[in-house]
């Protein structure tokens, strides 16, 4: 697989896009079969796909990506319902998806904007409607101004169990509530109580060594925790499990970082 994202590669014009993108489907990248482009165009720009000067090449470089044999999805960020119901971004989607792109869908649960089960239910069964695919409900990064916007990891889960379980199978592939953390991409299991203690049930979805994924672990329940940092390990145990590993790999990294460019 190959990502891009950033900011947002959407941003580039057609000739900029051509020079990553094009070089791709040489022979010596037959290894790369997967192409992701993160991008909230679809939201705030869809004329981009549209009446945008360079919308037709753009497609056109999409559908000849498409052509070689390479899988190309819009990992696309919406944030709310609302941002699907205009003319112009349905007509944008089915420009993309008349060449054969994909279209993945994620978002932030983001105070004060998409905080509620109700919004969800209803953003996933409009992009599945649509075409779309649910992919990630994400946990607000512990970044920037994250106290305006951050929610609960708790109320995080709630909203997605409400929403998960108000939906058909056909939206049922949004994972989450996930947490992109230094270890890997953590997610939401539940909350439970074991040994008469609440906890959070935590899995990793991509870790740093992937042995640990799909290997649960506990985290004691705290109903104001945002971020993972903020939690500890459940049953009196000093650390989680992959944490004396995870140190152990930071460290090699800094080391070959040293070597290489200092």
């Amino acid at each position: 697989d190959v990502l891009f994202t950033g900011g947002d590669p959407m941003i580039m014009s057609y000739p900029k896009l051509k020079a990553y993108l094009e070089p791709l489907l040489e022979p010596d990248f037959d290894h790369i079969k997967n192409i992701r482009i993160g991008t909230k165009s679809l939201s705030y720009w869809p004329y981009r796909y549209v009446t945008d000067k360079d919308a037709d090449d753009l497609l056109e470089l999409f559908d000849k990506i498409m052509s070689k044999g390479k899988h190309l999805a819009i990992m696309a960020h919406f944030s709310h319902y609302r941002e699907l119901e205009t003319e112009i971004v349905k007509k944008a989607i089915r420009r993309l998806r008349n060449v054969g792109v994909k279209i993945r869908t994620q978002s932030p649960v983001i105070k004060h904007v998409n905080d509620t089960s109700q919004v969800w239910e209803k953003m996933w069964q409009q992009q599945v409607n649509l075409g779309l695919i649910p992919y990630y409900m994400f946990i607000e990064r512990n970044t920037g101004a994250k106290n305006y916007f951050e929610v609960p990891i708790a109320k995080v889960f709630e909203i997605y169990r409400e929403a998960f379980k108000s939906v058909s199978g056909l939206s049922r592939t949004a994972r989450g509530p996930v947490m992109s953390a230094m270890p890997g991409k953590i997610v939401i299991e539940g909350i439970a109580e074991i040994n008469n203690e609440k906890v959070f049930v935590l899995n990793f979805l991509q870790a740093r060594n992937p042995d640990w994924v799909k290997r649960p672990f506990f985290a004691s329940y705290d109903s104001k925790a945002t971020w993972f940092n903020e939690l500890v390990p459940a049953f009196g145990e000093e650390e989680f499990f992959f944490e004396e590993e995870l140190s152990d790999i930071l460290s090699e990294k800094r080391e070959r970082f040293i070597e290489n460019f200092l």
